[in-house]
Formats: structure tokens, sequence, C-alpha cells
């Protein structure tokens, strides 16, 4: 399986690029973000090429729909140039929208499309999300759809959809941390989802108990730094050998202010790819 890197490992960076982006806004930094480079398409590249990548993910924060054709087949041409394999993403599965984020996949020349089912006011049952994605089957002819599991649908709820759908071109794109939202764990999650996987989000987490006992919080933590055992999840993925692709998120606590904690996330990319590598290179 391929080892690349998603816009996601660089959530904050991202974020600050883009003025409606509710982490930035929600801690008031968006005088601090207009101050700041913005990490685009261009800065992603950049960074697979430094750690010697050759699979960039981008998710629904650097959406792709909004390009305009220039600046989607400047994206395409420097891809190309470099040998580097794009994979994208998008969030809320309407027909329309995937329709959409079909035909950018034929155009990318992308294998994986990486479905968040839910958007803004768009909360589909599984009925419907069986019956959107089974009427766009014909369409799915040079991509894979990966759906995500994102907070509200436990892992059997997904295994079942996909399970129902019955394509080889429809799976699972696997996160290691969302389902914590849908108050499951990680062992739980790779058991229903692992023989549909197509892709993996390696994303890192701690789970602290708070000064006064009563709850925990769950933070990021770079890869190999958390609770997750990496190597446990991929060695359960590669029995069924659907998983092509694996890619790093990050989830960054913020420090005092948005230039700091830039910096911390891209301290914890590079930790991160430094332990994914070895570990590559050490199996």
């Amino acid at each position: 399986m391929k080892l690349g890197i998603s816009s996601y490992a660089y959530g904050w960076a991202v974020g600050a690029g883009r003025a409606a982006d509710a982490s930035i806004n929600a801690l008031g930094w968006r005088e601090q973000a207009q101050a700041l480079q913005a990490f685009d398409e261009n800065s992603l590249l950049d960074a697979a090429r430094n750690f010697g990548f050759q699979l960039v993910q981008f998710g629904d924060h650097l959406p792709l729909h909004e390009f305009d054709a220039t600046r989607l087949q400047n994206l395409k041409s420097r891809a190309q140039r470099e040998n580097i394999e794009l994979e994208i993403g998008a969030r809320g599965l309407t027909p329309e929208h995937l329709s959409t984020y079909i035909e950018l996949a034929r155009e990318l020349n992308a294998p994986i499309l990486r479905f968040v089912i839910d958007g803004p006011g768009y909360h589909p049952s599984p009925d419907e999300v069986v019956s959107v994605i089974k009427d766009a089957l014909p369409a799915l002819q040079h991509t894979t759809l990966g759906i995500e599991n994102h907070d509200r649908f436990p892992a059997r709820v997904l295994r079942e959809m996909v399970e129902e759908i019955n394509s080889e071109r429809v799976g699972i794109c696997l996160d290691t941390a969302n389902s914590l939202g849908a108050g499951e764990g990680i062992d739980e999650v790779v058991r229903e989802l692992a023989p549909h996987t197509v892709n993996l989000h390696i994303k890192d987490f701690g789970v602290t108990r708070v000064p006064y006992l009563m709850g925990f919080v769950v933070e990021g933590r770079a890869a190999g730094q958390g609770m997750l055992n990496i190597p446990d999840v991929l060695q359960s993925l590669q029995p069924f050998g659907k998983c092509r692709s694996t890619v790093l998120e990050t989830w960054v606590p913020p420090e005092s202010d948005l230039k700091t904690t830039i910096e911390k996330e891209a301290r914890w990319v590079e930790q991160s790819v430094e332990f994914l590598r070895g570990f590559n290179e050490n199996n």
C-alpha cells in the first residue's frame, strides 16, 4: 500500500488560507490568518516532494470544485511532472456533489475519491446514501469511492451500506480516530470495516482524564506518540488486499496563536513522517 500525505495533515495551515474555516474563526484568529502566507495545493505538493512521497490526498477543506480551470490544470500538470499521484475528497454526499467529484477524479486521474457523507444541513439516512451511490455506479469507472467513517454512523452501519451497494468500486476510507465520535474504539472499527477498506487515514490520538476527574479529553498526537497501535491496524488490513493507500492526518491542539500552532503542526508532520517511514523500512 502506498504511503502519502493528506491536506488534513496541515489542518491549521490550510485553514489559515480560507476565511470561512471554522477552526480559525472559532478561536478568533481570522486577522492572524490574513497576515500569514496561505498553505495551498502547491504547498502540499512541496511537502510531499520534500518527504519523498508520491501520493497526496486533498480533503474537503481544500475544495477542488472551487478551483477554476487554469488552477486545476496547473495542479494536474505539476503532479504529473513530479510523478505525484492525486487522491481527492469531498463532504456532503448529495447526487450533484458526488457527480461533480467523480468528474474531477476522472480529470485528475485520481484512483481514490474519499467522501464524508454528511454536510451542512445534510444528514441522509443509510437508505438514502445507498440510493445515491447506486445511481452513481455507472460513472464510477475510473475511480474507487471511499466512504469515510465520520462520527454519526456506527461502523456496522457503514459496513452494511457498502455490502448492500456490492460494488468493487465502493469501499471504506477508514479513519483511525473519527469513530470515537460515535463511541467506538479502533479495534471495533477495524473489525467491521477492514474487509472493505480501500484507503486508510493514519491519525494518532491520546485520551487523558481531566483534572477534576469527571471526564476525558481526546486530542491528536504525532504518529507513533499516541494510543494508536499503527502496526496492528496495518497488519489487520493486509489479509484483505483492498487498501491501496495510507495517508497521514493530524489533530494538532492549538497553541496561544495561529503562527505558533502552524509551526507546531509542521513539526508534528515531520515527526509523524519519520515514524511512518521508519516503520515501513523495518517491516
